[in-house]
């Protein structure tokens, strides 16, 4: 079985570890989790070891691990080297992730050892933007936030959108993406879209948000791709 799942930010890991174990996840399993798992919890850091060293979970990069890896210079021995190459746009990529609940896996990576802040960092810059698979004859689309407008408003295809359209975007309800393949995503709460939506995973006919507010609280989703079926806690 194939499922997906997405921005756990830093909840604990029992939560994620019980949410797998109500489908009887195993290793004939797969599941890809669309990014941001980190930040705003404590426990983000933690989750990116689980899933390192697990072979049947794979990571898609998200907005909140691209602002870590845009901020790796913390995690590097201060030198007169490094002070020197301390500008303003390093300043602006910190103070962004510190205001997007950034400051509690700093927390987190200041306390493991720097062989393994560097195994996290070097896992993380080797995440993909986004994947595809196929499954019962469905193509899937799998990124974190969706895909980008061109400047006279198009959706853009995929070769066309750069990493911040893969990274930032935020479909709207009435966004229609590529009938090519469905498209899976996180990144936008699923509350965001209406209270009736609220703590659910979102479809509409061309693209799934599994978005379904972890950081404020609410159940992590699992979307099983074989039958469509929807797990929470």
């Amino acid at each position: 079985m194939v499922y997906v799942s997405s921005d756990w930010h830093g909840i604990s890991i029992e939560k994620i570890k019980e949410l797998l174990n109500k489908v009887n996840f195993g290793p004939d399993d797969y599941l890809f989790v669309l990014g941001d798992i980190i930040d705003r919890g404590e426990h983000g850091v933690e989750l990116i070891k689980y899933i390192m060293f697990e072979p049947n979970i794979k990571l898609i990069r998200g907005n909140h691990e691209q602002m870590l890896l845009s901020c790796d210079f913390l995690f590097d021995e201060i030198t007169d080297e490094s002070i020197d190459n301390f500008n303003m746009r390093k300043v602006r990529w910190l103070n962004v992730w510190q205001a997007n609940g950034g400051e509690a896996t700093i927390a987190e990576l200041s306390k493991e050892t720097s062989g393994m802040r560097q195994m996290i960092l070097e896992y993380l810059q080797e995440t993909p933007l986004y994947d595809t698979v196929s499954v019962g004859g469905k193509n899937y689309l799998l990124v974190h936030a969706g895909l980008g407008l061109s400047e006279s408003g198009k959706i853009k295809k995929l070769t066309e959108c750069s990493e911040n359209d893969l990274l930032w975007s935020r479909p709207n309800l009435s966004t229609q993406y590529s009938l090519e393949f469905i498209t899976i995503l996180g990144h936008t709460p699923t509350y965001f879209y209406g209270d009736k939506f609220k703590g659910k995973i979102l479809k509409t006919s061309t693209w799934i948000d599994v978005d379904t507010g972890a950081a404020i609280g609410l159940s992590p989703a699992l979307l099983r791709l074989d039958d469509m079926q929807e797990f929470y806690l």
